[in-house]
């Protein structure tokens, strides 16, 4: 059975759907603190329960017989990072650790860790791969860093398996529509676009148009969300392919494009055939001009492929929302 701590948030229930059409017998653990209950794949088995509680831990652990473990369950606001550092480093470093903890004691050495691009705070570099310096900026940076530290010494100590994947901007819809993107505090750039768009908000934001690049915003990479879950399923099949074996990888996942803020607020503008209203705003302090990926790695060790470009991403996006204009909540009432 594979373990998907945080299965119920916006990445770990499309890699929970995956896990399920892929066939394998999966476990969510999620105290719905962030997630939704109604992302669940009905497929699936959902404990409620918190990662940094021991006692909820070896209930879990006695009760079922795990063979891998998918770890998404972390707080990831770099602005209430910098705000309230202590809640980053205790559920993401401490309840982690908690769950390492528990892993060894029950004999379970396979682990999928969802990291971040936040690690390489602001590189110098157009296209970041594994190797550029990771020099994370807050405190959620750190943080994931930490634990990816953490696993090093880990896998050297106790023979823990595991791979870290280093996430960029994660967007995008299950293709059926019936999962998606829905964030009590949004701060992802293609929902208040979408939300904006459906009338949800007044304007859309772009902050600073002043930086180095063509049309002088910021430029990301966007990643589908259902890729991203795909990946975690090459990651899991690593590991338990080499059993036995040191197992210790950082792939990075994106699409290796770059799109600028005003190159999406368009796209979304084209998808929806409706007009944005916009107000321009100064620069935030931190955001890198350009973060944009390299993921020749993972490609070539793993297969991995993206199936998404910026206007499927989008369509998909457009779809979840035009179907659930106000999230999962009518859904969390009837379950």
């Amino acid at each position: 059975m594979i373990l998907v701590v945080g299965g119920a948030g916006y990445i770990g229930s499309h890699a929970v759907k995956e896990l399920c059409d892929a066939g394998y017998e999966t476990l969510v653990l999620d105290n719905l603190s962030t997630g939704h209950r109604a992302a669940v794949d009905e497929r699936a088995v959902f404990i409620k329960g918190d990662l940094g509680s021991e006692s909820d831990l070896h209930r879990l652990f006695s009760r079922y017989s795990v063979e891998a473990v998918m770890h998404f369950a972390a707080n990831s606001l770099v602005g209430e990072s910098v705000a309230d550092p202590l809640k980053y480093y205790e559920n993401n470093v401490s309840a982690t650790l908690t769950l390492l903890k528990t892993m060894c004691a029950y004999g379970v050495s396979s682990f999928i860790f969802s990291s971040t691009a936040a690690a390489y705070g602001i590189p110098d570099t157009d296209y970041i791969t594994e190797e550029t310096m990771v020099r994370p900026i807050n405190p959620y940076g750190r943080s994931k860093v930490m634990v990816e530290q953490i696993l090093e010494d880990f896998s050297h100590a106790y023979g823990l398996q595991y791979i870290v994947l280093r996430y960029f901007n994660a967007a995008g819809a299950d293709q059926s529509g019936n999962i998606g993107e829905d964030h009590r505090n949004e701060t992802h750039l293609i929902p208040l676009i979408l939300q904006h768009l459906l009338g949800k908000r007044p304007y859309i934001s772009i902050f600073g148009t002043d930086y180095p690049t063509p049309d002088g915003t910021c430029i990301r990479d966007y990643i589908h969300v259902t890729d991203l879950a795909k990946a975690h399923i090459l990651a899991l099949e690593e590991v338990l392919r080499n059993k036995g074996e040191q197992t210790c990888e950082v792939y990075n996942l994106g699409n290796g494009c770059g799109y600028s803020v005003q190159e999406v607020i368009r796209m979304c503008e084209k998808v929806t055939e409706r007009k944005a209203n916009i107000e321009y705003a100064e620069r935030r302090p931190g955001d890198p001009a350009r973060l944009v990926a390299s993921a020749d790695k993972i490609k070539h060790k793993l297969g991995w492929k993206t199936e998404y470009d910026l206007e499927k991403i989008i369509h998909t996006a457009w779809k979840w929302h035009l179907h659930h204009p106000d999230g999962y909540i009518s859904f969390e009432a009837m379950r």
